[in-house]
């Protein structure tokens, strides 16, 4: 919304600067994007007068002219255009000014003559012929007597183009605002001022009655709160005076002739829009507000023919629709050179409404902007009254005594309860309940002696308690609420599987790990490149993917890590360690929503990077969660790992993960030379078997007795199983365990390992004694028998 600041000085008188201007309508809930001066680029334009011109001797089109402008000598200027004669006073740029566009305007010379400065048209102004009709486009603008042609006047103020102009940001919910009494009523509360508006004033022709001309029904109550028509009869069809169409052009209007300005000035002044119809196009004087009929179709006034659907609604004669209600009018709507009759229209649509048509037939307009947001009928009288005063004022024509006013759905405004204390308490501050009424009633609210707010009519967003909040804290000032703690609102915390899932992720990154986060949608073509059995691939379908590469959830997490594996290798990164927390998506039956199964991926290649490497971060995973009682598998059958570099991590018989190298056929896929190693750890299974309990014990009172033993058993054997026999034999004495050497070698049969482990043995209760300790390395010697393995000699 711009706002005139010569038209709000009519209703509020302001001391203010505009920079304090905008600062205070910000801060009581106007907001104001920008402010700008009309004319702002213009730079030393003053009024002159042509005394005298004559040909210039060397051209058929030049003039030279001698320009009065109010000083002792007259300046020489020679000019092409061919509209000037002596006597007119005409805009003139001096050397070293500047006109619309940036042009910068120095004394010279026009084919040997001197020229010092340029005569100006509308154009060089930033002006039109709209903005004053009398002038000719392609020459120089001749000021007329509405013009101050004082010699030497700065031309800004001569014709009238030194307003400043306030751009507003108006909410959706403040139609109220989208005008200038509105914005001139938050003024005036802003800033402590008195409001000046006074009620139009018509006296009307007398004689004939508007029902005489004219015939309205409305057959959509749901849609049409109310129609207001007046007829205004003896038209003279003009252009407005000066200080009208400087406010329309302020407003961002474009003046037309002064019954389209009217309604034009009327919108913006009030905010209710207004329509004129030409009275001999509306069939048998009758207005009809209903939906439009299936097929039927309406030539708007900009030329197209739309075709109108039957929850639309219009405004029709006897015989067809002549406007779309609240959006725009139809071609034989408008006003004409020959118009004589019109009929004024004011009314109010409902908001839903008017928004869908106009977005359904792409005709959003100023009138449909402020439909849209749902205006109160209330307003559609005062703005008839309006209109037919500035028919009056002007000697626009002769209105037609009364008024047709059809009012069939009456609005009821919700009641809201003053209650000082509990806005108090909303808000967060101590403002005593006369200050709030004081606020209240500077902005149009009164209380009566029962405690209920009344709203005016405008207010239309005016519903709760919370809403009068608003209102009070704006005024109060933002600036002087304290600030405290979100009252009603639990405090967020996370739950124990994000607290879980935010350990694991930071233990990876401490590890040097980097998070990745791809999509959840994949090509099929990655099933493939995984070497994945057609049994595993079955995945939910995308009903309207982006594309070929996105068509389906996966169901499987490696592709998504695979190709951000070779994208890194791709771009020449020597080493890479990446991992993600992500979801797959298995289908059910049909209908149903896919199962989600939250996964862990790990992909690494690079030259510190093998089998090891990867076991030992899923194993730290795994000590990080408290699972203690694992079992590690060879994997020879997985297509997507390598047969013999693959093994597979179980709890209780069920997989927790596998881990391994990537197989050479997939990796050549993915166009990776390096061993790329990759983990898919079952995040959901790991969640039921975590252990996060932690036991503290005391420190030791008595020494450990340490043991090395080294085993010979068959190389296909996994030390894990052998670990594992040894620890049970050891029995309670057994502190630790650890794995200290694998040897294989000339020493040592072909198919044979040597497997060295440091046990070391302590008691809570007293000092083993070497007996016990022999005690326990001779059940060692039996488990490990019992598992085809022996002592090393």
């Amino acid at each position: 919304m711009d706002l005139s600041k010569r038209w709000l000085l009519d209703y509020v008188d302001l001391d203010v600067s505009d920079k304090e201007f905008a600062g205070g309508m910000t801060m009581s809930g106007s907001k104001v994007e920008s402010w700008t001066q009309e004319g702002e680029e213009l730079k030393n334009i003053i009024v002159g007068r042509v005394d005298a011109l004559e040909r210039h001797p060397d051209s058929d089109h030049l003039w030279v002219c001698s320009i009065n402008i109010g000083k002792e000598e007259n300046l020489q200027i020679v000019t092409g255009a061919q509209n000037l004669k002596a006597g007119d006073y005409v805009p003139v740029a001096l050397d070293d000014s500047y006109v619309a566009g940036g042009k910068h305007i120095k004394k010279g010379k026009l084919r040997g003559v001197a020229s010092n400065g340029m005569l100006c048209s509308l154009g060089e102004l930033g002006l039109t012929v709209h903005d004053f009709p009398y002038a000719i486009e392609d020459g120089i603008f001749v000021l007329g007597d509405d013009c101050d042609r004082t010699l030497g006047k700065d031309i800004h103020e001569a014709i009238g183009l030194n307003d400043t102009i306030t751009e507003f940001e108006i909410t959706s919910n403040r139609p109220d605002c989208l005008s200038v009494t509105g914005l001139a009523r938050e003024a005036a509360a802003t800033f402590g001022k008195e409001l000046k508006l006074k009620a139009p004033a018509v006296k009307f022709a007398g004689g004939e009655d508007v029902r005489d001309y004219l015939h309205v029904r409305i057959d959509a109550p749901d849609k049409c709160y109310r129609y207001i028509g007046a007829v205004v009869k003896n038209i003279r069809i003009e252009p407005s005076p000066r200080w009208l169409r400087e406010r329309l052009r302020a407003g961002g209007v474009r003046p037309i002739n002064n019954i389209v300005d009217i309604t034009n000035y009327v919108m913006l002044e009030y905010g209710q829009p207004m329509h004129a119809f030409d009275i001999k196009y509306i069939k048998e004087n009758q207005i009809i507000v209903r939906h439009a009929q299936k097929g039927e179709r309406i030539t708007t006034l900009e030329g197209v023919t739309h075709e109108l659907a039957d929850d639309m609604l219009v405004i029709a004669d006897a015989e067809a629709p002549v406007a779309v209600a609240g959006v725009m009018g139809g071609e034989y709507s408008g006003i004409m050179d020959d118009t004589t009759t019109i009929v004024f229209e004011s009314a109010c649509f409902n908001g839903y409404s008017v928004r869908s048509t106009a977005k359904r037939l792409g005709l959003r307009t100023e009138a449909s902007s402020r439909y849209e947001k749902e205006l109160d009928p209330a307003g559609c009288e005062l703005s008839m009254l309006r209109a037919l005063e500035l028919v009056e004022l002007l000697g626009a024509g002769d209105v037609v005594n009364g008024v047709i006013d059809v009012f069939p759905t009456p609005k009821t405004k919700p009641v809201v309860k003053f209650d000082p204390a509990w806005v108090n308490n909303f808000i967060g501050i101590d403002v005593s309940a006369q200050e709030q009424k004081k606020i209240l009633e500077k902005i149009g609210f009164t209380i009566d002696e029962n405690n209920d707010i009344h709203t005016p009519y405008f207010r239309v967003d005016i519903e709760h308690k919370a809403d009068i909040s608003e209102e009070i804290a704006r005024f109060y000032g933002y600036e002087n609420i304290k600030d405290r703690a979100l009252s009603g609102v639990a405090a967020g915390f996370l739950t124990d599987r994000q607290k879980f899932e935010r350990k694991i992720s930071a233990a990876m990154i401490a590890m040097g790990l980097s998070e990745i986060y791809t999509f959840s949608f994949i090509s099929p073509k990655g099933y493939e490149k995984i070497k994945l059995p057609e049994a595993q691939r079955k995945s939910v379908v995308i009903s309207n993917p982006l594309g070929e590469d996105t068509s389906v959830m996966r169901c499987n997490i490696l592709p998504s890590m695979m190709d951000i594996l070779a994208k890194n290798y791709a771009g020449r990164n020597l080493n890479a360690g990446l991992f993600e927390i992500a979801r797959e998506y298995i289908p059910t039956e049909t209908g149903k929503l896919p199962v989600e199964q939250t996964k862990i991926a790990i992909g690494m290649y690079g030259a510190q990077t093998d089998y090891f490497v990867l076991k030992g971060i899923v194993e730290k995973l795994l000590a990080l969660s408290g699972v203690k009682e694992y079992d590690i598998e060879a994997v020879t059958d997985d297509p997507t790992f390598h047969p013999g570099r693959t093994a597979q991590i179980t709890v209780d018989g069920k997989r927790l993960a596998i881990l391994g190298e990537i197989h050479p056929d997939v990796a050549a896929n993915y166009g990776i030379k390096s061993k790329p190693y990759a983990a898919v750890i079952d995040f959901e299974y790991l969640c039921e078997v975590k252990n996060e309990t932690i036991l503290y014990k005391s420190l030791p009172r008595f020494p450990a007795t340490t043991r090395d033993v080294a085993v010979v058993a068959p190389r296909v054997m996994p030390v894990l199983l052998l670990e594992k026999a040894i620890a049970k034999a050891a029995g309670r004495y057994l502190e630790k365990i650890e794995l200290f050497d694998v040897y294989t070698g000339e020493q040592i049969a072909a198919d044979k390992k040597s497997v060295a482990f440091s046990l070391s043995l302590r008691s809570d209760e007293k000092t083993l004694t070497d007996e016990e300790a022999d005690g326990a390395m001779k059940r060692i010697v039996k488990a490990v028998a019992a598992l085809g393995a022996e002592l090393r000699s």
